[in-house]
């Protein structure tokens, strides 16, 4: 590993947010293809997402999204359930930036998008009680979409219609239904 890219896996948990976010989005753009450094950041990453700082919380579930790409020994496996605690972090924004990037392990390969697929429809279940249920739903919608589109497995589209269609109310079955017309 780099210098530079030691130096901004180190400055993702600065407490200077300017370092912080100048390392978070250089660590996205070297995590947009596979890496090998993957497993010299995983723990600290895995580490971060019960971290007491939202920021870093939704830092480390963004990069471990990204990384799942970067996974050929399957730790996601394991990990995948802290990440999907995270799109119940007590602070909406940092549930939402996790949910959000939370398709990228969905599309690292067929034992990832079924651990994503699975995990999806049972927080698409469970979330009828919480404050913002309709969004939740919609980001959860959203990312099997992401996902179908980046591997294009009729399973993705049937899991997501499927729950498109336990929707009670028609006004957010619709919303829903819209993320899956032809683009």
């Amino acid at each position: 590993m780099n210098k530079t890219l030691q130096t901004n896996l180190d400055n993702l948990w600065s407490e200077d947010r300017a370092l912080q976010n100048q390392a978070f989005f250089y660590i996205l753009k070297a995590t947009d293809k596979p890496v090998d450094w993957a497993y010299e950041a995983w723990d600290d990453l895995v580490e971060n997402l019960s971290h007491t700082d939202n920021h870093n919380r939704a830092i480390a579930a963004q990069v471990l999204c990204n990384l799942a790409k970067s996974d050929p020994k399957n730790r996601m496996q394991k990990d995948f359930k802290a990440l999907l605690n995270i799109t119940k972090d007590e602070r909406f924004v940092t549930a939402r930036h996790c949910m959000q990037a939370l398709w990228k392990v969905g599309a690292a390969g067929k034992k990832q998008q079924k651990l994503l697929v699975d995990g999806l429809a049972g927080r698409f279940r469970e979330c009828r009680t919480e404050k913002n249920c309709t969004l939740i739903r919609y980001d959860i919608i959203q990312s099997l979409r992401n996902v179908y589109d980046a591997v294009k497995d009729e399973k993705v589209k049937a899991k997501a219609l499927e729950l498109i269609e336990t929707e009670t109310d028609l006004k957010y079955r619709k919303k829903y239904a819209t993320l899956w017309r032809n683009k």
